[in-house]
């Protein structure tokens, strides 16, 4: 009984304190719509409104870690919050305060909005792949491409890629099908290169994209550019049909072109002959 009452006023005085600390400036409007913006562990805390006589201060709090502010006393809304975030398995919420100048000095904390939970490495959006290298020698489709880089270094000061931080997390999958068809196969693989079969008369179209198979959510990375191979390619899949019709008109304008006009200079010089031979009126 006596535990249950204390857990009361505990909880009582939890809800008091806030609010004192809250009231700091009851009056200035607080964030809403605020979202985590990811790519690559390059990572942007959006919100709203645009501020009018006062500013934001951002304050990022992780499960296990100090309290580190971002943006003080910005009129914008957004923040890069990358640097304080390089723990990327940790769990993190943004508390956004909204101040004026002055209150920056005060005890009291002013009124504030409180971000949805992020954590990097579950979130994060894998980027686009970069593709280096790629050829179609018989029946054999060779593809080599690029991790994405993030914004972390190592104490050298070259920047880690995702496969540093996601090591075995991170896979691949090829997309690949024959050009100017519709019918995708694919493929995965944990290095930088795929080697699949095709058929040597066929020209063939790809892209790469990064997945994280141990996430439930946003597995699926951005995909990369498409490039298709030009082996034993001609006009009629280089272009398509309706380029070939269009030549073909074009030719055979012309064709029926230069048959008018030799007809026409024919006509004109048999007339001229005959001109010639009538005799000179007078003799």
């Amino acid at each position: 009984m006596l535990h249950a009452v204390a857990g009361g006023w505990a909880v009582l005085l939890s809800a008091l304190l806030w609010r004192l600390a809250a009231a700091g400036n009851p009056d200035l409007p607080t964030a809403v719509n605020i979202t985590w913006s990811s790519i690559n562990f390059k990572t942007i805390l959006q919100w709203q409104p645009k501020p009018s006589g006062y500013f934001y201060t951002v304050e990022i709090n992780g499960m296990t870690s100090d309290t580190k502010r971002k943006c003080i006393l910005t009129a914008e809304t957004e923040c890069d919050v990358t640097d304080v975030l390089r723990n990327v398995k940790e769990t993190y919420t943004a508390h956004i305060l909204s101040v004026t100048s002055s209150e920056m000095d005060n005890f009291e904390e002013p009124p504030f909005a409180v971000s949805e939970q992020f954590t990097p490495y579950n979130q994060t959006v894998l980027g686009k792949p970069e593709i280096k290298n790629y050829t179609q020698k018989g029946s054999k489709l060779n593809v080599v491409f690029q991790d994405p880089l993030t914004p972390y270094t190592f104490p050298n000061g070259s920047f880690q890629s995702i496969r540093d931080i996601f090591q075995h997390d991170l896979e691949y999958k090829l997309y690949y099908w024959k050009d100017q068809s519709s019918g995708k196969k694919d493929t995965r693989t944990k290095s930088h290169a795929f080697e699949v079969n095709v058929d040597s008369t066929k020209n063939y179209c790809f892209y790469v994209q990064g997945i994280i198979p141990s996430r439930r959510d946003n597995r699926n990375g951005q995909e990369s550019v498409v490039l298709c191979t030009s082996v034993g390619r001609n006009i009629l899949d280089e272009y398509g049909a309706e380029v070939f019709i269009i030549i073909a008109v074009i030719a055979i304008a012309v064709f029926t072109l230069a048959i008018v006009l030799s007809v026409i200079l024919c006509k004109r010089k048999k007339a001229k002959a005959a001109r010639e031979k009538e005799p000179l009126n007078g003799v």
